[in-house]
């Protein structure tokens, strides 16, 4: 059997590359064209990457998300919500990646079945990176008020992690 994923990106640029001849483009030369745009807005992108990977670093490294564990730790008993999904709330508005890392470490120690795992699966699939999203996309344009995406964005991100609470106690 043929695995499909494998052939899509290939068989995509021979159709890609094809047209191109019947509309007689020369087609290595709007590839270099493309190339060097991409390569300018790669230098734009750098200095808000830049800050914003050196802002996260900072805020994980700083000790400050411990410190507000230790004060949420009664209310998180009081609703019988696991101390270990908590990190991940805090981090995936923040950095995809380390959610990603939060997540990995969470189902190898507590198991894919169980409700913590759940519970941080479904985290995962019901937020987004707001400010990664924020930073990348509003920076590479040039956008500098972001007070009301920041804040919908934030929103929307309470919002999946309360509904992933509720829907995993429902259903596990």
């Amino acid at each position: 059997m043929v695995n499909i994923s494998r052939i899509i990106l290939p068989v995509l640029v021979l159709i890609i590359v094809s047209y191109g001849i019947y509309k007689k483009v020369d087609i290595y030369d709007v590839f270099l064209e493309g190339a060097k745009e991409s390569f300018d807005f790669i230098l734009t992108m750098f200095p808000t990457m830049l800050a914003m990977i050196l802002g996260v670093n900072i805020f994980l490294k700083s000790g400050f998300v411990n410190f507000v564990f230790e004060y949420l730790d009664p209310l998180l008993k009081l609703l019988s919500l696991p101390l270990e999904v908590l990190p991940m709330a805090f981090i995936r508005p923040i950095s995809g990646s380390s959610a990603l890392a939060i997540l990995s470490s969470l189902l190898k120690e507590k198991g894919p079945d169980s409700f913590i795992g759940r519970l941080a699966s479904v985290m995962q699939g019901s937020t987004d990176t707001t400010f990664y999203i924020l930073t990348l996309y509003y920076g590479s344009v040039g956008i500098k008020k972001i007070r009301y995406s920041l804040i919908a964005g934030l929103g929307a991100d309470l919002a999946g992690i309360i509904g992933s609470i509720f829907i995993t106690q429902m259903f596990f």
